[in-house]
């Protein structure tokens, strides 16, 4: 009989949480394992599950980049009949599979939000007759809480609960304590497993779309938007780039910018479309990457070996992308543009100023985090 792991993931604004847990359990699926995820978040229509299965939950996002509350697909506040029904049904799924272990993507490290249903589920867990080994599953750079005593209580939490913290990411670029000052009390329980990257080769075909072209992409929301309008007015500022194209890629589904209905409607040397499955190979093919600087974007300008321009989002005291973007332009390479500073002719300069970057190495850090994540699972269930 196939051994079960369980996930719990919850994104909450982007979809890079979802993403990093479907790469483990897919590459867990590929050992023999029955890898199930259960996701609370907004359904993704590209999601790659390989052989694992996806649970849907009721569905919840955050309401606004301050993560003031949860809402539903609707919109609407979630209420205590929603998180009941996402109770009971993580108790059910807990009872039906009997997982040998159970992993929680983020927490005890974040999404206090939904402590509760998480506890719920460590507890129930606790209570079958074979209790799983329990795993959090957490990236390399913690949000900084606003009260420094929550570092406390992550790491009870993690000492009372856990028997295993993988963290996704390379000491080589930046070790877990350095965010998150308890790290040396969790001692062997905590293991750093290189980043989660995509399955991806880079192309044959090196012409094509994104052949010398400057690509910018960027996430939903209002600082998205900025950098795709600053993108637009930069390009005729730049030196080496006035003359290439410049793909401004929407992660806004449908989005556009202001004054701009279709594609077709923009000027000649500007391409404004969403999201791509095909964006790595866009990335292997460009002159200059233009992003935010998420973990699943850093991932893929590695892989693809692209220069880079690094806009970190720093929107409500957000500091991870900006901890990790310091780090790599630190080892030259990347450039950084802090957000405060954005705007159409020191974008142009940055843009120009990466030309003279080295191509990024794919040895600059580990990116084996999802076959490693799923080697230690498999040894934890003694599934080898």
């Amino acid at each position: 009989m196939r051994p079960v792991v369980l996930f719990w993931v919850q994104h909450l604004l982007g979809s890079g949480h979802l993403r990093r847990t479907a790469a483990i359990a897919r590459a867990l699926a590929a050992r023999g394992v029955d890898a199930v995820v259960a996701s609370g978040g907004f359904p993704l229509s590209n999601l790659d599950l390989g052989d694992a299965r996806l649970v849907q939950l009721p569905a919840l996002r955050a309401a606004d980049e301050g993560f003031s509350s949860l809402v539903d697909q609707q919109g609407v506040p979630s209420g205590e009949a929603l998180m009941a029904e996402r109770r009971a049904r993580l108790s059910d799924l807990l009872e039906a599979l009997q997982p040998a272990a159970l992993v929680t993507e983020t927490f005890p490290f974040g999404r206090r939000q939904l402590r509760h249903e998480v506890l719920g589920l460590l507890d129930r867990a606790d209570d079958l007759a074979r209790p799983p080994v329990t795993v959090s599953s957490v990236r390399d750079i913690l949000q900084q809480p606003s009260k420094p005593e929550r570092f406390d209580t992550m790491l009870a939490l993690a000492q009372e609960r856990y028997d295993h913290i993988l963290v996704h990411g390379d000491p080589r670029l930046v070790g877990f304590g350095e965010t998150f000052p308890h790290a040396a009390a969790l001692g062997q329980r905590l293991v750093h497993t290189g980043y989660i990257a995509a399955d991806w080769t880079l192309p044959e075909d090196m012409t094509g779309d994104g052949d010398g072209e400057v690509i910018v992409s960027a996430g939903s929301g209002t600082t998205g938007t900025a950098l795709l309008e600053a993108a637009k007015q930069a390009r005729p500022l730049s030196e080496h780039a006035a003359n290439r194209t410049w793909r401004l890629l929407s992660g806004e589904p449908h989005a556009r910018l202001p004054g701009e209905p279709t594609v077709r409607d923009t000027e000649p040397g500007i391409i404004v479309e969403n999201n791509r499955a095909d964006f790595r190979d866009l990335l292997a093919r460009c002159a200059v990457s233009v992003s935010q600087g998420g973990y699943n974007t850093i991932t893929d300008l590695i892989a693809a070996r692209a220069r880079a321009v690094i806009v970190p989002y720093v929107g409500e005291g957000e500091t991870e992308q900006t901890e990790r973007a310091r780090r790599l332009a630190a080892m030259g390479a990347v450039m950084v543009l802090d957000e405060v500073d954005l705007a159409p002719r020191s974008l142009a300069q940055a843009v120009d100023a990466a030309f003279d970057l080295s191509p990024l190495s794919s040895d600059l850090i580990d990116l084996h985090g999802a076959q490693y994540s799923a080697e230690r699972l498999c040894t934890w269930i003694d599934h080898v």
